[in-house]
C-alpha cells in the first residue's frame, strides 16, 4: 500500500550508468547479501509512491520487475546521471521527483521521509542531501516544474547535477558525515568488503 504522505511524489531509481568503476558491469544487478543492489532500493521505495520509475540503458527485462515504468537516456553512450534525471522528469506525472542511486542499499525510509518533508516545505526549490561538507546530488527531490530549466542547462552543455541544482537554488538537507545509510558501493572492493562489514544489524 502506498504511503499517503508521498502521493504527490514520483521516485526515480538511477541504474543507467556505464558501471566504469565496476569494470563495465551493470551496477544495479550486482549482488549484495544475496540480492541485486536494485532490489534493496526497490524494497525501500515501493511502498512510498504509486509511480516508481527506473532509469536503465541495458538489461531492461531484468529491471522491469523493479518499477512501474522504465526510462532510458535519449542519447547513446551513457552520457551520465543527468541524462537519467531528464528522462525521469519527462516521465514523472507528480509534482516532485525523488532520486535515488542504485548502489546505496542501506538507504532507509526515514531518510526519504526527511527529503520529501523538506521538499514540500519549499515547493519551488530542489532539496539536495548534504553529508558533512559533501553534497550528494543523486539524493534529492526536484520539482518536476523545473524540467524545462534543467533541459536548458543540458542544451548549454552542463552535465553536473550538483551544479545545476545549486544554480536552481537547492536547499540542503544535512546528515552526519559518517551516516552509514549513504554507503556507496561503487567499486568491486567496496562491494566485497561491505558484504561482511555493513548492515549487519538489519
Amino acid at each position: 500500500m502506498t504511503d499517503s504522505t508521498f502521493q504527490s511524489c514520483s521516485i526515480l531509481l538511477l541504474a543507467g550508468g556505464r558501471g566504469q568503476r565496476m569494470g563495465g558491469q551493470d551496477k544495479g544487478l550486482l549482488e549484495w547479501r544475496g540480492r541485486p543492489l536494485i532490489a534493496w532500493l526497490h524494497d525501500v521505495a515501493r511502498p512510498l509512491t504509486d509511480e516508481l520509475l527506473l532509469s536503465c540503458n541495458r538489461n531492461h527485462a531484468r529491471y522491469a520487475g523493479y518499477a512501474d515504468r522504465l526510462v532510458s537516456d535519449d542519447e547513446d553512450g551513457f552520457p551520465g546521471p543527468l541524462a537519467g534525471i531528464r528522462a525521469g522528469l519527462a516521465a514523472a506525472s507528480h509534482r516532485w521527483l525523488l532520486l535515488l542511486p542504485c548502489d546505496t542499499p542501506l538507504v532507509d525510509r526515514p531518510l526519504l521521509h526527511s527529503l520529501y518533508s523538506a521538499a514540500i516545505s519549499t515547493p519551488d526549490q530542489p532539496v539536495m542531501l548534504r553529508c558533512g561538507e559533501q553534497w550528494e546530488p543523486l539524493f534529492c527531490v526536484i520539482p518536476t516544474s523545473m524540467r524545462a530549466e534543467i533541459d536548458a542547462f543540458w542544451r548549454a552543455g552542463e552535465r553536473s547535477p550538483q551544479r545545476i541544482l545549486l544554480k536552481l537554488g537547492a536547499r540542503e538537507l544535512q546528515v552526519r558525515r559518517d551516516d552509514p545509510r549513504l554507503a556507496n558501493l561503487n567499486t568491486p572492493e567496496l562491494l566485497k568488503a561491505s558484504r561482511s562489514e555493513l548492515g549487519t544489524s538489519s
